[in-house]
């Protein structure tokens, strides 16, 4: 097995060996939320891609530090602000909408069991204090010619940029045929981006030497991350509508500020609802807290998330979180099974079985390679049915190996974040079940099928429902 993790970087687009810069250190750096609204399930798929990544690369035993940023000032939350809290001063009111939607953010976070940040720095934190560090830099481009002041705004001078485009792979000639300057801009070029904006008339604002005002967007994330994680780092990640123009102009602020900034970008696809882009004017806009509350079970999000290479985008049905629920039901019922009977032996080294050993190197292989876990689950699928059929067999070693499949199936899920050890109601035992399937079983093979029906619903009315398998064995799954 090669021991390399390849991922695919967007930068050089193509997969590339993974070679961090300290060894084994990883600094890793994603675009966090704009705090102005609920989260919703696209938020989630985003925040639980790189979760997995982190926790992957935990998992081969990298000393990850991780940072997620948090916008808590935009024109977007300025503009929620002014409706939520339109009796209140809106410097207070801005404040109010940031942390209320932030708190949301951090419990739907909570629910869906992604790990916390490292870090998790605020654009507000580094506009105030002895150090701005967002003016520093700022000045710093000026200084150097990247940048120019116009009538209390400050621009990007993007002609000063160093092979702009090469992220997005587009020419700066094609870009500016399809650009404008915009009514109240003042920049010399329609490719040139707004570092610094002057104060508008009771918005929030800080002190420059350029006048009162606020950061831009975009080098909010060159300041923090180059503040936490230094002029250079491993990996930068978003989402793919991240590329342009936010991460391209990430590139040419902190290039311009002469740092190397990022080595590896990650970038994942979108989500769609039923093919549609999610929007509330559809009505399909689908908040984590409303998935939540209608399936219970957040694993059954990330099930649906994982059967996609996280490079593509994902389409959300209702008719893929039903097929999501049925795999997840297979695995909680097996994995409490086994954990039950087999368990509470004395965990073993590995010895018990050579095809547990396979499926383990199977899935380090597959998340090796880009981490590709629809790869990696379809492991996970196979050993569920080599467990339910070693259940059933007269193998007198069959207690360590599944002592031993449960423990690597536990390894597994805690890399995918998964949770398949839930508590499940149990009207029934598991030897009552095994001996209905006995008699049904029998009772099938004297043909006397409306007898054998009965004790399939008397089962399914006590939550466990039969699937009877090509092989004439018969798993029992309990209702979730």
């Amino acid at each position: 097995m090669e021991n390399k993790i390849y991922i695919y970087n967007s930068l050089t687009r193509k997969k590339e060996e993974f070679k961090p810069i300290d060894y084994p250190q990883v600094k890793m750096y994603v675009c966090g939320p704009t705090v102005y609204d609920q989260p919703h399930i696209g938020h989630a798929r985003s925040a639980y891609v790189f979760d997995v990544i982190r926790r992957y690369l935990k998992y081969r035993n990298y000393k990850v530090t991780f940072v997620r940023n948090v916008t808590d000032v935009d024109d977007k939350i300025i503009d929620k602000a002014r409706k939520e809290f339109k009796d209140e001063d809106l410097n207070s009111a801005v404040k109010n909408i940031s942390t209320k939607y932030l708190d949301l953010y951090h419990k739907d976070m909570e629910s869906l069991g992604i790990l916390e940040p490292d870090f998790e720095p605020k654009a507000t934190e580094y506009v105030n204090g002895d150090k701005p560090l967002m003016q520093e830099f700022i000045g710093q481009l000026i200084d150097k010619g990247c940048a120019y002041v116009s009538g209390g705004d400050v621009y990007f001078n993007i002609k000063k940029a160093k092979d702009y485009g090469k992220l997005s792979n587009q020419a700066i000639e094609k870009m500016e045929s399809g650009t404008r300057i915009a009514l109240g801009e003042k920049k010399n070029d329609s490719l040139d981006f707004a570092l610094w904006k002057s104060a508008k008339e009771g918005e929030p604002a800080w002190d420059s030497p350029w006048g009162k005002g606020r950061p831009g967007w975009h080098i909010e994330c060159s300041v923090m991350s180059s503040d936490i994680l230094g002029d250079e780092f491993d990996i930068h990640g978003g989402g793919i509508d991240l590329i342009f123009p936010h991460h391209e102009n990430e590139i040419a602020q902190s290039e311009g500020a002469g740092k190397k900034f990022a080595k590896y970008w990650i970038h994942h696809g979108l989500l769609t609802i039923n093919g549609q882009k999610m929007a509330k004017s559809l009505g399909n806009f689908i908040t984590i807290k409303d998935f939540i509350s209608k399936y219970k079970y957040s694993d059954l999000l990330k099930l649906l998330f994982l059967s996609t290479h996280y490079l593509h985008p994902v389409d959300y049905t209702e008719e893929k979180v039903e097929e999501a629920k049925s795999a997840y039901t297979g695995i909680v019922n097996l994995m409490n099974k086994l954990d039950r009977e087999y368990g509470s032996r004395e965990q073993i080294s590995g010895g018990g079985s050579g095809a547990i050993n396979q499926f383990k190197e199977k899935f380090i292989e597959y998340m090796d390679d880009d981490f590709n876990t629809p790869r990696a689950l379809s492991v996970l699928f196979e050993m569920v049915k080599l467990c339910n059929i070693e259940i059933e067999s007269n193998d007198a070693s069959k207690a360590e190996k599944l002592n031993y499949a449960l423990s690597v199936m536990k390894e597994m899920a805690q890399i995918l974040g998964l949770n398949f050890l839930i508590s499940i109601p149990q009207e029934i035992s598991d030897d009552e079940i095994k001996l209905k399937i006995s008699i049904r079983k029998a009772l099938k093979k004297e043909k006397k099928f409306i007898e054998a029906d009965q004790i399939r619903k008397d089962l399914e009315s006590k939550g466990v429902f039969l699937e009877d398998t090509k092989d004439g064995n018969t798993i029992p799954r309990r209702k979730l």
